[in-house]
């Protein structure tokens, strides 16, 4: 997976990605990250990327020519698909996170301020996805949740492929207790059944605990 990063703080994308298992990742050449600076592709010497709104308001708006230079500089693979980073975009699921791994190329645009020129969205073939119903003062973080979420469920990426198989919202359900040593701690002791061996048995009372727990803490996901 390639992913290129359109963003004016390239930096925030370079610092996450070279911790953990993104970090993993790239060394190991499961994952690619780039990151373009619509900066570079303005024709003044501020190197301004953003105006005053016509219509008037508070705010800047992101220039056109900036972010479609840069986008246009991306070399696409044949399985790219373009994502905008907004509040007003479609909501991030699990579901849709493994819809995007089945790509060879993954091209996020970041906003700031008081957002992009609307032709950016009509003149680019993207799709908006959001991380929440709430406002950011910029689209990195969403785009680096987006980077963790869909190169974790990559072959190589994990050490065990298999522990992303088992992670919380996978069948639509959350994820089962977990525990380590001490067996005991502070009066508060490791289910019996976990110290069986017979996995049969621990397999059965992980899938009732998730079973349980999402009814519990998220019952809007039992369908």
């Amino acid at each position: 997976m390639q992913y290129d990063v359109i963003t004016l703080f390239p930096d925030m994308i370079k610092q996450h990605c070279s911790h953990s298992i993104v970090s993993r990742g790239i060394s190991q050449g499961c994952i690619t990250v780039n990151t373009i600076n619509p900066r570079d592709f303005t024709q003044d010497k501020h190197h301004r990327v953003d105006d005053t709104p016509y219509g008037g308001g508070a705010g800047m708006v992101l220039m056109c020519e900036p972010f479609f230079k840069a986008y246009e500089n991306i070399e696409k693979k044949p399985k790219t698909k373009t994502l905008m980073l907004t509040p007003q975009g479609k909501p991030l699921t699990q579901k849709i996170i493994k819809e995007l791994t089945k790509y060879e190329q993954l091209v996020l645009l970041c906003g700031h301020y008081e957002g992009f020129d609307e032709r950016i969205r009509e003149g680019i073939d993207l799709e908006e996805i959001s991380i929440g119903d709430f406002v950011l003062t910029g689209g990195e973080l969403g785009a680096l949740c987006l980077i963790d979420a869909t190169s974790r469920l990559l072959e190589g990426v994990l050490g065990k492929i298999e522990s992303a198989h088992e992670d919380t919202f996978e069948d639509n359900l959350l994820e089962y207790p977990q525990y380590t040593r001490p067996y005991d701690f502070r009066g508060m002791k490791v289910p019996d059944v976990l110290l069986s061996g017979n996995h049969k048995e621990i397999e059965k009372w992980r899938q009732e605990q998730r079973i349980l727990r999402t009814k519990q803490k998220r019952p809007d996901l039992i369908i």
